[in-house]
């Protein structure tokens, strides 16, 4: 505690101290929210402050239950099972530093009581998850909304990871940003190149040296395919691994117990029909990523349609078996 507040502040503190000091396991009496307000905060105050106190945050609609035991506050901005559930989605997403998943899960275990970080042991253990090492993140995605915000262009390097398992550059990129999206763990940024003449998803990790270029962006609209804006559900299952070529019509066959990882994949639009003791599937998806999702399932899945993606898959095949005789 640094130096004395005034008194008229003891009101907005005891709802703080119920926030970080109580639950309905840990309930306060009115002694202890006393002694919480001087060694905390320096107020002094009497029993009978605290007893108005309450009657006025309940009057104001906060949910504290008063009972012999002493009070504590019902409810909370976030239950802990959703704190939870946020927090295992900061260590599982690996677009984001260890450091800034510390601070990011430090805030969040901020929002419940000192009793819910008990709980919480994998925020000691964030720096043994795969993380990217890019600890330009949140100021990328800052101005990315800046650029879609004005619809501008934005310009920055694109790098990959070298030997030394460093990010070094390898390309210089201009793109009209249209929107952000996490896909498989991954944050891309979706833009048109018009370089490129097409659509781009390049991962925010391996973007630096970000900045809002002075050209206009091209509206979404003007973009072929795009006339009708984004379809985010034909989007994400039509390109698994987030390759930017036109997606195609794809037909396989596969045991049924595969259904459930379709599913996982490209979600529950799939076209599923009976072809005898297998089970055949359509969908639209991106012929590139298709390869490499069905090699993935190679001992359950055949590419049926179209010809061109079956003859490339046998291809690669070849080559891979090449390699390993």
């Amino acid at each position: 505690m640094e130096g004395f507040e005034p008194k008229k502040l003891a009101l907005l503190r005891t709802l703080e101290i119920l926030e970080k000091y109580s639950d309905c396991d840990h309930p306060l009496k009115q002694e202890e929210i006393i002694k919480y307000l001087s060694d905390d905060y320096g107020i002094e105050v009497e029993r009978k402050t605290i007893g108005r106190n309450l009657a006025l945050l309940k009057e104001a609609g906060y949910e504290i239950e008063s009972i012999k035991q002493g009070s504590y506050l019902v409810e909370r901005r976030f239950e802990d099972s959703e704190l939870r559930l946020l927090i295992d989605g900061v260590l599982a997403s690996k677009h984001i530093t260890a450091k800034h998943s510390k601070e990011l899960i430090d805030k969040l275990c901020g929002l419940s009581n000192k009793y819910f970080r008990r709980h919480v042991k994998n925020i000691y253990s964030v720096n043994d998850w795969g993380k990217t090492d890019n600890q330009s993140l949140f100021y990328s995605i800052e101005i990315i909304d800046e650029a879609i915000e004005n619809g501008k262009m934005v310009q920055y390097d694109y790098n990959k990871y070298g030997a030394d398992k460093a990010l070094h550059k390898s390309s210089f990129q201009r793109v009209s940003p249209y929107q952000l999206i996490l896909h498989n763990q991954r944050y891309y940024l979706m833009g048109y190149s018009k370089y490129w003449e097409h659509m781009v998803f390049h991962r925010l990790d391996h973007i630096t040296n970000i900045k809002v270029s002075d050209r206009d962006a091209i509206p979404l609209r003007e973009i072929d395919g795009y006339k009708n804006g984004i379809n985010y559900q034909e989007l994400t299952t039509a390109m698994p691994y987030m390759y930017n070529d036109k997606p195609e019509r794809i037909v396989f066959s596969a045991n049924e117990k595969t259904i459930d990882h379709v599913i996982d994949w490209f979600g529950k639009e799939v076209e599923i029909k009976p072809d005898g003791d297998k089970m055949l599937f359509t969908l639209n998806a991106s012929p590139k990523a298709m390869l490499y999702w069905a090699v993935q399932y190679a001992d359950e899945v055949e590419i049926i349609k179209p010809l061109s993606l079956r003859e490339e898959i046998k291809e690669f095949l070849h080559k891979a078996v090449e390699k390993y005789n």
